[in-house]
């Protein structure tokens, strides 16, 4: 499986126009072969972490290279973000609990 950990700070009054583009990207992901997840999260001091899982490498590369993904990536980094950071990590070892 593949992880990709996004970390951001928007810039002053763009969260709701963020919002919709990052509603309309998730809304992509999904279609993309290998997708398994993802989860976004806005911190009390404003850092907004997304969390994605593929299956594969493959599929995550599909995902970054998307046309519209690609355009939505320059108009964030124009318009949207003071900061960003981007990790990509294969997981080597997992394991789980359910009490469900």
């Amino acid at each position: 499986m593949i992880v990709t950990v996004f970390r951001s700070r928007l810039r002053p009054d763009v969260r709701e126009e963020y919002v919709a583009l990052a509603d309309r990207m998730n809304e992509i992901a999904r279609t993309m072969p290998g997708y398994i997840s993802h989860k976004g999260f806005f911190a009390e001091d404003g850092e907004r972490v997304t969390i994605v899982e593929f299956e594969h490498e493959e599929g995550m590369r599909a995902w970054r290279m998307h046309p519209e993904h690609r355009a939505a990536q320059k108009l964030a980094r124009d318009r949207f973000y003071e900061e960003y950071s981007v990790q990509v990590c294969a997981v080597t070892r997992e394991a789980r609990l359910s009490s469900r």
